[in-house]
């Protein structure tokens, strides 16, 4: 097929085409840009970079480069096709914070691995696509570094706003973004205007205050973050701010203002597990690794592993403030793995009087190897 850089290939009709088909494949928003998002992202990307706002996730410097501008990802492509799919949850994602019984997961983690029900679809209108205007195409789901919020802004699906996520008009905060990068010449669709006003929702509301300032996110004190991505113990100061979440964070996205507009997500696959909303972290954190891959099987929970996420429900546990919780958590001072071991010493000092964990410890301490865990057992204390 044709190109020209002065005339489009695919122009309003085609285009037009192409969202209907993209919307009978079950997306909910599509727009188009050039394969150019500036240099701002880029600057961004490097402040995060200098004032080293990555935490553990060294991949991102590793591939700072090739995600500042999509032709250093691929050199051939000419037009981004942004795909949009809703995940708007039908409950208030902040109402279980407040029982110490239960763990809170992130609604995008309650349903199917959002991976693979947009790459799927992603692939089918690659091909499509290909079947009727040609041309070569590769399709990305998070998994690639792609900047795909400044793409999406940029193709007019919505904004970036103050908590650095994207905002929509039709769907507020709750939109998982895919992209088909092609060498095809396409129309650009023009920016949403998008404005987030005087708004401080978003940052007030933030448990572990990670937002430095307005559209600037320190990942290594967001819970997302913390119970998510980083592999290392999670920082003693921050571990009672976390609460009984478990798997991400919604707090900043549900506060949104602009959630008034959002909608219940269209597919199926997508809603709820019932036995993830408000799941009691007695039965969480007693999992062994073959119930933890059973009981998250499709979910992206999965891929943070038995021991992370067992981390994760003890730091929760060691927020409940009962007693009660003593026992699980003492079965766990002697887990095979450190990073749980680690969780348990300071969830038992959270709950235990110091009679208790002074007796415990003298117990346990000779026995223990790995100094994470002595430096833990030093640390805590019972309390008072």
């Amino acid at each position: 097929m044709p190109t020209s850089t002065s005339e489009p290939a695919i122009g309003t009709d085609d285009k037009q085409r192409i969202r209907d088909q993209a919307l009978a494949e079950g997306f909910d928003d599509i727009g188009f840009t050039m394969a150019d998002i500036g240099d701002q992202p880029g600057k961004h990307l490097d402040t995060f970079i200098e004032k080293q706002r990555y935490g553990d996730m060294g991949w991102i410097v590793e591939k700072a480069d090739r995600r500042r501008h999509p032709n250093a990802l691929w050199p051939e492509v000419k037009s981004v096709i942004v795909l949009a799919q809703n995940y708007g949850p039908d409950t208030d994602p902040l109402a279980n914070l407040d029982k110490p019984d239960r763990g809170s997961i992130s609604v995008y983690a309650q349903g199917k691995d959002y991976h693979d029900v947009v790459k799927k679809r992603l692939k089918r209108l690659a091909r499509w696509l290909i079947a009727n205007y040609g041309g070569d195409v590769k399709v990305f789901v998070d998994t690639a570094p792609v900047m795909e919020k400044p793409l999406a802004e940029k193709a007019g699906i919505g904004w970036q706003g103050k908590h650095t996520n994207l905002l929509s008009r039709d769907f507020g905060s709750w939109l998982f973004l895919g992209s088909i990068f092609t060498t095809l010449d396409i129309l650009p669709d023009a920016p949403v205007a998008g404005d987030c006003g005087s708004c401080r929702a978003c940052l007030d509301i933030c448990p572990t205050n990670a937002f430095v300032a307005p559209y600037q996110l320190d990942a290594r004190r967001c819970i997302s973050y913390l119970t998510i991505e980083t592999r290392d113990h999670i920082d003693r100061d921050l571990r009672p701010l976390i609460g009984n979440r478990i798997y991400g964070c919604d707090d900043c996205l549900a506060v949104c203002p602009w959630n008034k507009y959002a909608k219940k997500a269209s597919d199926m696959a997508l809603y709820a597990r019932s036995e993830l909303v408000a799941p009691r972290l007695q039965q969480l954190v007693a999992l062994d690794d073959s119930e933890f891959r059973a009981l998250f099987s499709g979910s992206p929970v999965k891929r943070l592993g038995r021991n992370r996420f067992v981390r994760n429900v003890l730091i929760a546990l060691g927020n409940s403030g009962d007693e009660k919780n003593l026992k699980s958590v003492t079965s766990l001072l002697g887990d095979a793995s450190a990073i749980v071991r680690v969780a348990a010493v300071w969830a038992f000092g959270q709950l235990s009087s110091p009679e208790i964990y002074g007796r415990l410890k003298q117990d346990l301490i000779g026995q223990e190897q790995d100094p994470d865990v002595l430096a833990e057992w030093n640390l805590s204390k019972g309390r008072e």
